[in-house]
């Protein structure tokens, strides 16, 4: 087991009181498996990342990373953005070696990692580039090849891709799988579009709506590569759907 959470609940504090994000909620995380988590906009799935990278600490419940607790933040657990969030004055090699700085690893070495990950990213050829002459798909790659670059053991991604057009969503999709295949790395991906997460992934996990607990799990045996268009995709995310507004719906008469 890499991650697992059992009966973790959070709430966070505000001028009208205490706000419930997370409820309840058990998951767990096999070595190397890709998950992807949706739910209803506001159901906690970036509170459920930041848990599971140490950023914060629930209420209550456990969270552990190969039966450890965690406690705070980690270089083994890599926490991706919806926003690139590069150094606008360090070149693409320059950001993706950041991280290595303060491990105290040579320049040398610090190139010689920064270039593979840029390479497998298909950034070779723009390793000097500044990230306003990239595109936005471009500085995804970047934000992604960083987050490699220091090789976590998990790698935990916030709707990465949410703000990307189609064609460029597609590719980083086909690339994302490839790299998962390539390095065996544990990631958890958070998104709010279902045929992305069927996309990516053989197991997902559907929130509540606020505050967000498991409802459903489904798994896909979909054969690869994967693409919008595809018929088994469409049913796929037609069941999704159906629980997902039927979630939404019960809440809303149960408020009524």
């Amino acid at each position: 087991m890499t991650l697992e959470m059992r009966k973790v609940s959070k709430s966070f504090k505000s001028a009208q009181g205490l706000t419930p994000a997370l409820d309840s909620v058990d998951i767990a995380v096999e070595r190397g498996e890709f998950l992807c988590v949706i739910g209803p906009s506001g159901c906690g799935k970036s509170t459920l990342l930041n848990l599971f990278a140490g950023l914060e600490r629930p209420d209550s419940g456990e969270i552990e990373e190969d039966g450890h607790t965690i406690t705070g933040p980690s270089p083994h657990r890599a926490l991706m953005f919806q926003e690139a969030a590069l150094f606008p004055w360090l070149t693409a090699l320059d950001n993706v070696a950041f991280g290595l700085n303060a491990a105290g690893i040579s320049k040398k070495e610090r190139i010689a990692k920064a270039s593979y990950y840029l390479a497998l990213t298909g950034l070779a050829d723009f390793a000097g580039r500044y990230p306003h002459e990239l595109s936005g798909g471009m500085r995804q790659r970047v934000a992604l090849a960083r987050s490699l670059c220091i090789e976590p053991r998990v790698l935990l991604m916030d709707e990465p891709f949410g703000s990307l057009d189609a064609q460029t969503r597609d590719n980083l999709h086909e690339e994302l799988q490839s790299i998962w295949e390539k390095t065996g790395k544990t990631i958890v991906f958070v998104t709010h579009n279902v045929r992305e997460a069927i996309i990516l992934v053989d197991r997902v996990l559907l929130l509540s709506v606020r505050p967000g607990t498991v409802r459903r799990e489904f798994r896909f045996d979909i054969p690869r590569p994967r693409h919008f268009e595809d018929s088994g995709i469409a049913e796929a995310a037609r069941e999704i759907l159906f629980y997902l507004r039927d979630e939404v719906r019960l809440t809303l008469e149960g408020n009524e």
